[in-house]
């Protein structure tokens, strides 16, 4: 089998994996550390490598969620609340192993466009998805919850330029792999000019 066939069943067969389909099997913190360096590949305009991770294992996982259900609470008018959503925070990641927070650091100095820096950012989570399949874990990139909101960035001290990109919740799971679909066909998606 040749590079791109291996690179294509790896694409085509990825999913995003829910964490309540996960199994509590732990991750190693070495395979861990290889998604990273695999996310550190990610191309970068101006080598402005953008991308930031704050990785959560064992008991920090559980006080995350806590946290981030804290934040819910905390940020939101009483009216809006949702004690399901709330407790749906709070356990989120009872089967996980890691919970990796990304977000896109701008550095002062960047001269790009900041959708440069975010698409950057986004190819290295792609780098981590894709790597994790390679090895077998599965993953759900979230951007629900606090994720995009003011508090999110206040909880991890980011800056007025900075953005959260997303929460990945990473494990095993013993479910079996959902075939795939596309909504729109390839052909209504491109354009040949010749």
């Amino acid at each position: 089998m040749n590079n791109f066939s291996v690179l294509q069943g790896i694409i085509q067969n990825r999913r995003s994996i829910k964490p309540a389909e996960l199994n509590g099997k732990k991750i190693e913190n070495d395979l861990i550390k290889q998604l990273l360096h695999l996310a550190d590949w990610a191309p970068t305009h101006g080598r402005t490598e953008p991308w930031r991770f704050v990785v959560f294992s064992d008991d920090a996982v559980q006080h995350f969620c806590a946290d981030h259900a804290g934040l819910y609470k905390a940020n939101t008018p009483e009216d809006k609340f949702i004690t399901a959503k709330y407790e749906g925070l709070i356990h989120m990641a009872d089967k996980a192993s890691h919970i990796i927070a990304v977000y896109m650091k701008r550095l002062p100095e960047a001269k790009i466009p900041v959708i440069e820096d975010l698409a950057a950012v986004a190819a290295s989570i792609q780098n981590i998805l894709l790597g994790a399949q390679a090895a077998g874990i599965s993953v759900l990139w979230s951007t629900g919850g606090m994720t995009h909101q003011p508090a999110m960035k206040e909880y991890f001290g980011l800056g007025e330029e900075d953005k959260m990109v997303g929460l990945l919740y990473l494990g095993y799971t013993d479910e079996p792999v959902r075939p795939g679909k596309r909504n729109v066909p390839l052909g209504d998606k491109v354009m040949w000019r010749h």
